[in-house]
This record gives C-alpha cells, sequence and structure tokens, in this order.
C-alpha cells in the first residue's frame, strides 16, 4: 500500500445488533472498492471479517475482526464488531480506538439491544458516526417505520441523508438529499450506481426531507444560518461541508439506506465515510497519564508528536503465536523500532509490523498517527498496554471491561488433554480480557467464567479447534460467596507431638463484619510477645486460607477483618505451620459464631420486549426475585425493562424469553453487586450444594 498521511485514514466501527449485516455491508464494501473480487457470504463462509472456524459454523461474529480499502483517494479500515451481547467487550473497545462508527440497525426489527449498548459506547468515547438502515429488501421492512424509531431511540438528530427507491423487494436505489439525485443498482451487482433524475413521485418526499436536513446542519453553524435565511436554501457544497462539521462534533447522525447483501447502496456508504466522517487528526486530543506522577497528558494525534499506541485486542494464533492489534494515536515508526512498554518498563520492537485484511497481515514499513496495525511476537504484551516513545513516556487510558458473570466446570478428556489445557487457555486468556480461569479450592474443579453460557461455550470449542484439546463441560455453577453480619471471638489451639520436635500453636482471633467490597483485613493487636512476630503472618495465612474456602458450603468468605488478639507459642516445638494451623481452626469457629451469610451475584439486565409482553416479562422476572428499576420506551412498539436479579435465576433466561416473546425479545446483562441470599432459600441452597459434591465425589 503507497504511504498514507493520518488526514487520509478514516477508521470505522461497524457495530449493531446481532443479524443486522454488519459482516455483510463490510464485505460489500470490499467488493464494490475491487479489494476482493468476489463478494463475501457469511452464510458461504467467505466473509473476510468472519474467518474463525466457530464464526463460519454459528454463522455470527464472535470477535471484531479488521478489514480495510480504499476509496476516492482515502484510506478506510473497518472494525466489524460482535452484535451479541456476552463478546460486546471487542465492541467497547473497537470504538474506543476508531475514530467513527456505523450502527447498523435493521430494517424490520428497528433499534434493538445492542444497537442501544453501541450507542452508548459512543457517547463514552465522543465518538461521531453515521446510521445505516439495512436489509429493506426484507418483506415487512419500513423505512419509515425505522425511521422513527431510530429518532425516537436516540434523539432528533437523527436525520435522513437519503431515502429508499422501492420497498421490500422492489427495492433499488436511494436518492441522495445533498446532491438531490437517485442512484440506481444492478441486484446483486458491485454495489456501484448510476445516477438518474429522482423518481416524479418521489421529488416531494425528497424536498421535505431534504429541508429537514437543512435546518439541523443550519442550526448548529451560524454562518449557515444566515445563508439559510437568506437565501431559503444551501447549496450541496455548503450542506456537505455543514453536515461535515455536525457529524464531527455529534450534533447530526446521518441516516442510510442499503441492502448490502444484494450490493444497493454499497458505494453510498463508502461516500458518506469519506465526505462525512472526520480523518483521525480531526478527533480531540487524546489523553493518557505520565507513568511516573501519574499526572493527565493530553496530545493531539499527530504524526509529528511522540509515538504512543494502543493494544486493544489480542489475537491468540496457534502457529504465530501472541498478535496485538494497536491503534497509533500519536507519532509514527517503522518496523523494528524500539518502543517502551510503560506496564513492564521493558523495551518492545515493533517487528512483524502489519495492516490487517480478516485473517491475513499485510506487512508495512511504517505507520503513522490514527493507523490501525498488529504487531506479532511482543515478548510482554497485553490488551490495555500502551507502546511509546522511550523519552515521553505515556499511558493511554485502558477500555474498562465488564466482569465475567457466568462459571462453568470444564473437565479434559484424556491425559494428554489435561497437559495441553492450562496453556491453551492461558493463550485464550491473553485474546479475550474477560474470560477468568480459576480452580475452585473446594472442589479442585477448573472453573471458565464469561459473560454468558455461548461466550464459555465458545472459548471451549476455541480449544479444539485451535489447539487439539478436548473438554467436557458442566452445567453452569453460580459463583455464591459468603460473609459475616457478626462478631465473634475463638481460640485454635494446634498440639502435637509424635516424637522428638512437636508442634505447637495457640491464638486468639476476633472476627468483624465489613462493608461489601472491603474484603479481608488483618489487625495485629498483640501488645508484647505472646505471638513472636515471625509467627504472626503464619497466622493471617492460615486465615486466609480457610476463609477462602468458607464455613457454609465452600465459597470464599469475604469482607471481613480478622485482628490477632492474643496467643501462645513454645521456644522449640512452635513453627509457621503450627501458627497457620492454629489460625485456620480459630477462622472455621469464630466464623460459624459470627452469623455466616451466604452471598449470591445480583445481575444488572436490561430487556428490550414489544408491547404486548410487558405483562407476561414482567410477571416472569418477579417469579425470579427480580427487581424493576425501571421502564421506558424503546422505540416503535418496543419497551426497555432495567432490573436487577439474581444470577441463579436467570442461567437459562435466553430460551425463556424467547418463549415469553415469540423470539421477539433480547437482553443484556452485567454484573452488579452481591447481596445476601433471603432466609428462606440459603439453607435449601447449602443442602443442595453439599449433597451435589458428595453425590459427585461418589
Amino acid at each position: 500500500m503507497a504511504k498514507v498521511t493520518t488526514a487520509d485514514l478514516r477508521n470505522v466501527a461497524v457495530v449493531g445488533h446481532g443479524d443486522t449485516g454488519k459482516t455483510t455491508i463490510v464485505s460489500a464494501c470490499l467488493y464494490t472498492t475491487g479489494t476482493v473480487n468476489r463478494m463475501g457470504l457469511v452464510d458461504q463462509g467467505t466473509a473476510t471479517t468472519d474467518y474463525d472456524p466457530e464464526e463460519i459454523e454459528r454463522q455470527i461474529s464472535i470477535q471484531a475482526a479488521l478489514a480495510h480499502c480504499n476509496f476516492e483517494g482515502k484510506h478506510v479500515t473497518f472494525i466489524d464488531t460482535p452484535g451479541y451481547s456476552v463478546f460486546r467487550p471487542d465492541t467497547k473497545a473497537s470504538v474506543r480506538v476508531a475514530d467513527s462508527f456505523a450502527l447498523l440497525v435493521d430494517a424490520v426489527s428497528g433499534p434493538q439491544v445492542m444497537s442501544d449498548k453501541s450507542w452508548q459506547y459512543s457517547r463514552e468515547y465522543n465518538t461521531p458516526g453515521f446510521i445505516v438502515i439495512n436489509r429493506l429488501d426484507r418483506e415487512n421492512s419500513s423505512y419509515q417505520r425505522t425511521l422513527e424509531a431510530i429518532q425516537a431511540r436516540f434523539g432528533r438528530e437523527a436525520v435522513a441523508l437519503q431515502i429508499p427507491i422501492g420497498k421490500e423487494n422492489d427495492f433499488s436505489g436511494v436518492v441522495d438529499l445533498v446532491e438531490m439525485k437517485a442512484f440506481s443498482y444492478k441486484r446483486d451487482g458491485d454495489g456501484r450506481a448510476s445516477a438518474e433524475d429522482i423518481p416524479e413521485k418521489l421529488q416531494a418526499t425528497a424536498e421535505s426531507q431534504r429541508e429537514a436536513l437543512v435546518e439541523m446542519v443550519a442550526e448548529g453553524d451560524e454562518a449557515l444560518m444566515e445563508v439559510f435565511f437568506e437565501e431559503g436554501d444551501l447549496t450541496p457544497e455548503q450542506l456537505a461541508t455543514g453536515i461535515r462539521a455536525a457529524v464531527r462534533e455529534r450534533l447530526l447522525f446521518p441516516v442510510l439506506c442499503t441492502s448490502a447483501l444484494h450490493g444497493i447502496g454499497t458505494d453510498r456508504v463508502l461516500a458518506a465515510t469519506v465526505n462525512y466522517l472526520p480523518s483521525p487528526d480531526e478527533r480531540a486530543n487524546f489523553t493518557g497519564a505520565n507513568p511516573k506522577d501519574k499526572e493527565e497528558v493530553s496530545w493531539p494525534i499527530d504524526s509529528e508528536g511522540p509515538f504512543a499506541a494502543l493494544v486493544f485486542k489480542t489475537v491468540a494464533d496457534p502457529y504465530a503465536g501472541r498478535i496485538s492489534l494497536m491503534k497509533v494515536f500519536s507519532g509514527s515508526a517503522s518496523a523494528d523500532a524500539p518502543m517502551l512498554n510503560p506496564r513492564s518498563n521493558a523495551t518492545e520492537k515493533l517487528a512483524n509490523l502489519s495492516l490487517v485484511q480478516g485473517k491475513q497481515y499485510e506487512s508495512t514499513q511504517g505507520v503513522v498517527a490514527g493507523q490501525l496495525c498488529a504487531v506479532a511476537k511482543l515478548r510482554d504484551i497485553h490488551t490495555n498496554d500502551t507502546l511509546c516513545d522511550k523519552s515521553r513516556p505515556v499511558i493511554i487510558g485502558p477500555v474498562q471491561f465488564p466482569k465475567a458473570a457466568i462459571s462453568f466446570a470444564v473437565t479434559p478428556q484424556t491425559q494428554a488433554d489435561e497437559e495441553k489445557i492450562s496453556e491453551a487457555l492461558a493463550r485464550l486468556c491473553e485474546e479475550d480480557a474477560t474470560i477468568v480461569v480459576d480452580r475452585d479450592p473446594q472442589t479442585h474443579e477448573l472453573l471458565v467464567s464469561g459473560l454468558g453460557q455461548l461466550h464459555v461455550e465458545v472459548t471451549v470449542a476455541k480449544l479444539e479447534k485451535r489447539f487439539g484439546v478436548k473438554t467436557t463441560l458442566k452445567p453452569p455453577t453460580v459463583p455464591y460467596r459468603e460473609t459475616i453480619r457478626g462478631t465473634a471471638r475463638a481460640e485454635g489451639r494446634h498440639k502435637k507431638q509424635s516424637g522428638g520436635r512437636g508442634q505447637f500453636g495457640v491464638c486468639v482471633i476476633e472476627l468483624s463484619p465489613n462493608n461489601a467490597g472491603e474484603g479481608f483485613e488483618f489487625e495485629d493487636k498483640i501488645f508484647g510477645g505472646s505471638i513472636p512476630q515471625q509467627f504472626r503472618p503464619a497466622v493471617q495465612k492460615g486465615v486466609r486460607e480457610a476463609a477462602a474456602r468458607g464455613v457454609l458450603c465452600g465459597f470464599p468468605l469475604e469482607d471481613f477483618t480478622c485482628a490477632l488478639l492474643d496467643g501462645k507459642f513454645h521456644a522449640v516445638d512452635s513453627s509457621e505451620i503450627a501458627f497457620k494451623i492454629a489460625g485456620s481452626m480459630a477462622f472455621k469457629e469464630a466464623a460459624l459464631q459470627a452469623q455466616p451469610t451466604l452471598m449470591e451475584p445480583l445481575m444488572d439486565i436490561e430487556i428490550s420486549i414489544p408491547d404486548e409482553a410487558m405483562g407476561d416479562v414482567m410477571g416472569d422476572l418477579n417469579s425470579r426475585r427480580g427487581r424493576v428499576q425501571g421502564m421506558e420506551p424503546a422505540g416503535g412498539d418496543q419497551q426497555m425493562i432495567k432490573a436487577q436479579v439474581p444470577l441463579a435465576e436467570v442461567l437459562t433466561y435466553a430460551p425463556d424469553l424467547n418463549s415469553l416473546t415469540g423470539g421477539r425479545g433480547t437482553y443484556t446483562m452485567e454484573f452488579s453487586h452481591y447481596d445476601e441470599v433471603p432466609a428462606h432459600l440459603s439453607q435449601k441452597i447449602i443442602d443442595d450444594i453439599k449433597a451435589k459434591r458428595e453425590a459427585e465425589a461418589g
């Protein structure tokens, strides 16, 4: 690729709900620009950005993927993002590093849950963009209904830039309201239109919609407002300039029309991308922190500045190893240039510097500010790390990812799988920062935690397809926790004599509750030498290890303070192990007296449903011990319910919601906090867990 400048770049995160055509529109743009010689299709497994075996098999995007093309002298990079909520961290990271977004909305369903999530991310990062009403060729599609739903959901700033020619199966083109021309397409063609006069039956609608567009653009620009008042209209050039400025400031979100699958509207999407979306150097300064004093710094996105790049995604390739995808926020760099990782204070070489085209990595000799690129085989680089100039160190603000919400037990099928699973999971954790791998201290089960059942199932499937590790996945485990509500004191005495040197240690501790989230605190309140200083950390270690096993049913006990008050020792027989055991014994006795309580994870859940399903869904939520926080219109005939509900009650919520709403309901959920299990349920849960573990133990 010829060398580009920052002003030539357009980085677009293609976002939206699942099954709205995000991957297809990227494939269509690549085909229209001649980047690929045939249209990639999701259902045939040939889409450029859905290349993972799991994506091809499931026909959904499960990770962000990059693809690029050239159009009218500009270098456009698309980030195709997942549309299912369990994979939303990649969507958030993509909006963080993109300079604009294209939000796809289905012309039948209208805005949905991930439409809202994507919009929230764009607001969080102040990212401008446009909206694409896709699949206008489908039966029951409606441009007007969908536009009204978009405006109801996202505001009056969402204004039509185009109107469709024809509807449903007769959708054949668009009317551009800036140029006031019609663009017609050959169905299943190359996505390039032929310009024509506006059909007479659409002339009045086009003029009315153009007037609304002109008014919205003029509203945000005093100079254009004066011209509008004097002339009653704006020229196409004035309108285009005004749109670009308004989009950059998030005062306007143009709405486009397409049928990406059939190549209708593709070149107009590309034209809107290069004409109206900002280049990286038109964005606001990026901020970071000086790693020495943590003071905030603010730099422009400029190729002449010091180098700074953020790693926003890691790809675990079984052959190439770790591949880091990064956005260059400042400066420029050539291949093999040495850069500093402020987290580890280590120097990394930008070897194997590449541009990304789906699963292909195209070697490049250098990158400039604003570019999205890949670097392979860095020694100690992870997602959210910064690479920067040694002389001007900076840490770019990381992406805050949601926490894992659901756990599964994973069992290797053979001894060979057992030997490979740890390394394979570690590689996948590098790729997905929201996957957590842990071993249950009580059952010694290997637990894989993620944002939902599908998230964990896909991770386990990758183990086999990428690394050849076959596993068995057990039903999800709710990650309960334990805590105490009262204060109690106990003595732990460990004495053992079996010939020769014995073991002796006595400690007196007091347990008291902490506020939620404060964790474990240890206080040494011994005055004098009842326990020598070198043995006191052993008491703390014994308490900590015993707390990890809990006292009710084997879940970690958290949020408490342990005060070491007194004890006894023997000059010969006392040792660290003796006091560790004594600390563990004292903890168990004190915890059982301190009103131990079972805690369960509560989830923040947002449910988008049709109006007619409101009563059924609300009743179902109440039966699941849900607490409704609020309701609001979600555009069209949809309502949004916001609630908190125990995770144990929504482990299999997806099929139940589909049944209640006829498949029209969607939801997303995130971990909120832990809360006490109601007394009438607590003992039953404890008994069930103990019985299950006894049965598994044989």
